[in-house]
């Protein structure tokens, strides 16, 4: 399982928008709200929520599509804990639980630890 400091993978649906943050330039909303708006059921785990917050990263619904496509065909193939690469978006999510862990900008020097796959969407 992917590590995610002591908080744990307590998964919690959205049920409201982080909302209050800068929106990033190409993005049409925060990442929070595009997740509440999910059909496919993303969920946001606690932390993931407020390292999403805490670094003011945005998703729209396009990158939503890819990020559904990227967990289904992790999930075909059997994955537990990947990471997608979303254009310049890393995203660490529990596949089974189709859970977002964590997310973060790609930055380098970044270690990710207890996956089994990467997907790039």
């Amino acid at each position: 399982m992917a590590r995610i400091d002591s908080v744990g993978l307590s998964a919690q649906p959205i049920t409201h928008p982080t909302g209050g943050g800068r929106k990033q330039a190409g993005r049409d909303a925060d990442f929070g709200a595009v997740l509440n708006r999910a059909a496919e059921g993303i969920q946001l785990s606690r932390h993931a929520q407020k390292r999403v917050d805490r670094r003011d990263l945005a998703l729209n619904d396009a990158q939503l599509g890819r990020l559904d496509s990227a967990i289904s065909r992790a999930a075909e193939k059997g994955a537990r804990n990947s990471i997608v690469m979303l254009d310049d978006l890393a995203v660490v999510v529990d596949i089974r639980q189709r859970t977002v862990v964590t997310a973060m900008q790609q930055e380098g020097g970044r270690v990710f630890t207890n996956i089994d796959s990467v997907v790039i969407a």
